[in-house]
């Protein structure tokens, strides 16, 4: 069985099994051979890399030797056994460093520097999220490595790009939630702009690395040859905006805060009960209406302050307050079983111990174990996409820092185990 395999459900292994005997074959996983050297740390980076790995690829994490990714410090929380100048393993590494190895290499030296141009001469994908130029000063950047390798998939996430006038930047996720406007739409109407509770440009920086990643190595199916992506926290929080940037580029006024509340919809809010706070969607006429019903309020559906969506958004600080004062009546409960038997889109306001306990979360399997070769048994989040032929899987925990160096080193470069024991002897590994 694979290091720290989890297995599926029985429903999914009928299935497996099914179309094991259909085809004759072993089910493989989407992207099965296909290496990715992983020269990332912290978060946008580790999250594209882990999201391939959990599609089956052979990701190689690279990190300095002693230290490793910054992210294992991020903490607390902290699990597992102390190690280096670290308590345990942190919780924020353990989120995004599944299904991979780690190889510690001193990139600074050069017997560090012909290792990474070694690996990279046996993988289809390098990802790296240094500052734009560092690499490219060591040798190891994009110029250089397609010149020896054509067919090498290059993939650099950085803060801002490589062009540009601010291409030389540092960028972190609330720096650019700053910058690139969501703070300014974020909050409540009359607070302070707001970050989101999750760095969520890193997240989606690292999910449109994957993608486009993807589609090089598709591409590359087609002519043969490898090519530069270039990642920035900066664009993919613009691509983010959608809707939003949408309204301003084609209106032309600048989007405000709305707090929960949604720019083109009413209602599209949250709203207090007696007992908590609930949210309630909606997003067209038939809907009005079906609330209007529900709520035993024909006088609303025929007032033309409220009639039809554009004549909501006008009148919303009425119609929300009128809102309010009917579902501060109720329990939260109440109101979310007359909803749904409404048709109507709505939910409870959850914590995260109430998410992670939903049935929903438990039916969809969002919480998995994995064995930590430190920490024993660890919980993660579960896949966010599901297959019917090819499952992702953990293969592989989170490593521990170096955990793989040896195995990767001889096994796929063929050194010496005397060989690497001089590199870590001069520092290099």
């Amino acid at each position: 069985m694979k290091e720290g395999f989890i297995l599926p459900t029985t429903n999914v292994l009928v299935l497996i099994n099914q179309l094991t005997e259909q085809s004759g074959k072993e089910i493989m996983q989407p992207l099965d051979n296909i290496r990715i050297l992983d020269i990332t740390r912290a978060l946008a980076g580790p999250y594209c890399t882990m999201m391939l790995g959990d599609l089956g690829a052979d990701v190689i994490k690279v990190e300095r030797p002693g230290s490793g990714d910054e992210t294992r410090g991020w903490g607390p929380p902290f699990v597992g056994k102390p190690y280096g100048s670290y308590p345990g393993e942190s919780a924020y590494f353990i989120a995004a460093n599944r299904n991979k190895r780690s190889v510690t290499v001193n990139i600074q030296t050069k017997d560090g520097q012909e290792i990474i141009r070694k690996l990279a001469g046996i993988s289809d994908v390098l990802v790296e999220n240094y500052r734009t130029g560092d690499l490219d000063k060591l040798g190891l950047g994009y110029p250089d490595l397609h010149r020896l390798y054509p067919k090498l998939i290059y993939c650099s996430v950085s803060g801002y790009g490589r062009t540009g006038p601010y291409a030389d930047r540092p960028g972190y996720d609330a720096i650019l939630q700053a910058e690139g406007g969501m703070m300014s739409i974020t909050g409540p109407v009359d607070g302070s702009p707001s970050r989101a509770g999750i760095p969520i440009i890193d997240i989606t920086s690292g999910m449109f690395a994957a993608t486009a990643i993807l589609a090089a190595l598709r591409a590359r199916d087609i002519t043969g040859e490898g090519q530069l992506v270039d990642i920035s926290l900066f664009d993919s929080h613009l691509a983010l905006l959608t809707n939003v940037a949408s309204n301003y580029l084609v209106g032309g006024q600048p989007p405000r805060r709305l707090g929960n509340a949604h720019p083109n919809l009413v209602p599209y809010d949250a709203f207090s009960a007696r007992d908590g706070w609930f949210i309630v969607g909606v997003a067209n006429e038939k809907q009005w209406g079906l609330l209007c019903d529900m709520l035993d309020r024909p006088d609303m559906k025929t007032d033309s302050r409220f009639t039809p969506n554009g004549n909501r958004v006008a009148n919303r600080e009425v119609l929300v307050d009128e809102l309010n004062k009917t579902f501060s009546q109720r329990d939260v409960d109440d109101w979310l079983a007359d909803l749904v038997q409404a048709g109507l889109p709505c939910g409870r306001i959850n914590s995260i111990p109430e998410v992670f306990a939903h049935p929903q979360a438990q039916a969809r399997e969002m919480t998995l174990e994995s064995e930590h070769a430190s920490a024993g048994t660890v919980k993660l989040t579960g896949f966010p996409y599901k297959f019917s032929h090819t499952p992702a899987e953990i293969q592989k925990p989170p490593p521990m820092l170096g955990q793989h160096t040896e195995e990767v080193l001889m096994s796929l470069l063929n050194y010496s185990s005397e060989y690497v024991n001089s590199l870590r002897d001069k520092g290099a590994v």
